[in-house]
């Protein structure tokens, strides 16, 4: 049993962790033993992030502190933002963009190379408070207008979306985006998760693992499924076509339907519960249904085949496109902003890895060639 091959450590335990917990049998995500519904319904994001760093919820003194701390954090230097206005110019992919504008933060971190855990946790900070700040620019600069500076005077949430859009949000739309980055702050070991903790067990520095937990994020298989979500909705609009029959018409051509199945959850996902409830809420409110429809409509018809039954359940991603669709934030900054709100839970799990650290080195059963005979460069 030793020597069993577990295809991409499928069910290997590797750490202990007390950070979140997911039951994909019932439909439970916890973090720190908070019911997520509980912190999504409840908490800000400044909140849980306190929670995911120091164990505990904040006191309200607390969280003033922390939050400021962050808020004080969101400039970032000149340098940094001409080489997104670069990136932007020429046309690259937001998370590369974001990939690269984050490895270039650590040049300006006055902790330098620090590794003991004080110095990881205000890099983290530093990190989290400065990615919104990237990102709103990439994007400003891509729709030709200048950034727009942060306030700290805003929330987390509330910043980015008015630093994306130069007007601050309503509360409606605040609380629903405070909530979608409450609801994608940690997650278990997930791929991205992994690698930043791979990464932190070398006792490489902060900004290292979470440039690597952004790369792995970038990958189809684990971020952007919201995205997918969300152009099937569009294609779906074009087509004037009835969302179920759209359905029915690509089961029938042997595709999958996006934001249906997960490798963990084999029920609803519970995320996806919330952000449907807020899809209501922001469709109520604009007055234009049509996404929460649409949505709708394709639950109910597959739930109605039988594939919730068979453990293919609707997840996160099947109601956020349309969430962040509905507060006019473009599809393909989906993933950056699953970023923006994953980060937290990276730099957590990494802190709490490198307490007891040991290096993370997996083997690979070898299955080349034996007792090849080496011939000489002047004899091949």
């Amino acid at each position: 049993m030793a020597d069993e091959l577990k295809r991409g450590l499928e069910g290997v335990l590797v750490a202990e962790s007390d950070l979140s917990y997911v039951d994909g049998e019932v439909g439970k995500l916890v973090y720190r033993g908070y019911d997520i519904e509980d912190l999504a319904r409840g908490a800000s994001y400044e909140e849980v992030l306190y929670l995911l760093w120091h164990g505990s919820l904040p006191t309200a003194a607390e969280l003033d502190s922390f939050a400021a701390d962050l808020a004080a954090e969101r400039e970032v230097n000149d340098d940094v933002i001409e080489t997104v206005r670069a990136l932007a110019d020429a046309d690259e992919r937001p998370m590369a963009a974001l990939r690269t504008a984050t490895s270039m933060l650590s040049a300006y971190d006055p902790d330098g190379e620090s590794d003991d855990g004080e110095s990881a946790l205000r890099q983290g900070r530093r990190i989290t408070a400065k990615i919104p700040t990237v990102l709103a620019a990439f994007e400003r600069v891509r729709q030709g207008e200048e950034p727009v500076a942060p306030d700290p005077d805003l929330s987390h949430a509330g910043n980015f979306l008015y630093m994306l859009t130069g007007t601050e949000p309503d509360a409606v739309s605040e609380e629903t985006f405070d909530m979608a980055l409450t609801l994608h702050a940690d997650h278990g070991l997930n791929a991205s998760t992994f690698t930043a903790m791979v990464i932190g067990s070398t006792m490489a520095d902060v900004y290292s693992g979470v440039t690597g937990g952004i790369g792995a994020l970038s990958g189809p298989l684990h971020g952007g499924a919201n995205q997918d979500v969300m152009e099937v909705l569009h294609e779906i609009d074009a087509s004037s076509k009835d969302p179920v029959q759209w359905v029915k018409d690509v089961r029938a051509d042997g595709g999958r339907i996006p934001g249906f199945g997960h490798r963990v959850y084999k029920v609803k996902d519970p995320r996806a519960k919330i952000l449907e409830e807020k899809l209501r809420d922001l469709s109520e409110s604009s007055g234009d249904t049509k996404w929460l429809d649409y949505t709708t409509a394709i639950e109910e018809y597959l739930t109605d085949q039988g594939l919730v039954e068979k453990g293919i359940a609707p997840n996160v991603d099947f109601y956020s496109g349309s969430v962040y669709d509905s507060l006019g934030i473009p599809v393909d900054m989906y993933t950056p902003i699953f970023a923006m709100s994953r980060v937290g839970g990276w730099i957590a799990h990494v802190a709490e890895y490198q307490e007891d650290n040991r290096l993370i080195r997996p083997r690979a059963r070898y299955t080349g060639p034996e007792d090849a005979e080496f011939i000489p460069l002047d004899e091949r």
